[in-house]
């Protein structure tokens, strides 16, 4: 059974930085591709960041030179360092794994909210 389990959202002022991480179990991590997405409310779920298993990674204009996505295979994780933050950037952020192209996996979110 696949299970992504985030932690590390919370309150911050506006300028401040969070690190969330993405705890993943029940699949083979070093070769799954993994993302970030965001959901704000009344907004559409959209694509953070995304690192493949050979590490490249894609952000989204929004957040490119602030937010930074990485791995850690040995301990089946990824992390989203975020930096900079600005109000626009609350929302609810989940955990994304795409083991192959037949299945992909959601964690249960964690909240990030920036104060202005």
């Amino acid at each position: 059974q696949v299970q992504l389990v985030e932690s590390g959202g919370g309150l911050v002022q506006a300028g401040g930085s969070l690190r969330l991480s993405c705890a993943a179990s029940g699949l083979s991590f070093s070769i799954t591709a993994m993302g970030w997405y965001r959901q704000a409310p009344g907004k559409q779920r959209e694509l953070v960041a995304e690192i493949t298993s050979r590490s490249t990674t894609n952000y989204a204009d929004s957040v490119k030179g602030r937010f930074t996505i990485s791995r850690d295979n040995a301990k089946s994780t990824v992390l989203l360092q975020l930096n900079s933050l600005k109000p626009e950037d609350t929302a609810v952020y989940y955990c994304h794994a795409v083991p192959s192209r037949w299945a992909d996996y959601w964690g249960q979110g964690t909240q990030v909210t920036v104060s202005s």
